[in-house]
């Protein structure tokens, strides 16, 4: 990771802000390749050449900013590749820091309106002084987790924690 965290450092210094998010877009679309098996391959496989990689990753570029081109041909003749998922999410983390914005995650078992997400966003920006956008991921978790990774926050509340708890406490009172 602090290989990654050089390059993200190089990238910050590079870029403006307009910039920067536009790059992170593109690094996104790259990361998302690695879920891809046959991508994974080509980029350690020993019998394909770097230049050969490098193209292949740079054909899947939408911007053909000069300075991402060549960050790509940097990341590629160090063998290096495969830091682009690593490289992208320490980005978005830098991005994050510097506009004091962050992004979580709601797990939920049930529906959740717009404005009970928003009364949430507007809770937690306050708590921790930065605007904190939430996302609604479907789970089959049995109560409410909110998950913020780049603050290191996760709170929870399980229905069935809570009926442990009460049933506990009534067996403690007889």
């Amino acid at each position: 990771m602090k290989i990654a965290k050089r390059y993200v450092k190089a990238l910050l210094e590079s870029f403006n802000a307009k910039e920067l998010n536009e790059l992170s877009d593109e690094l996104k679309n790259l990361s998302q390749a690695f879920s891809s098996s046959k991508f994974i391959t080509i980029l350690s496989s020993p019998d394909i050449n770097k230049k050969d990689k490098i193209d292949f990753v740079i054909s899947l570029l939408k911007n053909r900013d000069e300075r991402l081109i060549n960050f790509i041909n940097l990341l590629g003749e160090n063998k290096r590749l495969v830091l682009l998922k690593e490289i992208h999410k320490e980005l978005d983390f830098q991005i994050s820091l510097k506009n004091n914005c962050y992004n979580g995650k709601i797990y939920a078992g049930f529906d959740i309106s717009k404005e009970q997400i928003e009364s949430l966003q507007k809770s937690f920006s306050e708590k921790f002084g930065a605007q904190i956008n939430l996302d609604i991921c479907e789970s089959n978790y049995s109560g409410i987790k909110i998950q913020i990774d780049d603050i290191g926050v996760e709170t929870s509340f399980s229905l069935d924690r809570l009926k442990a708890q009460m049933a506990e406490h009534i067996l403690k009172a007889i």
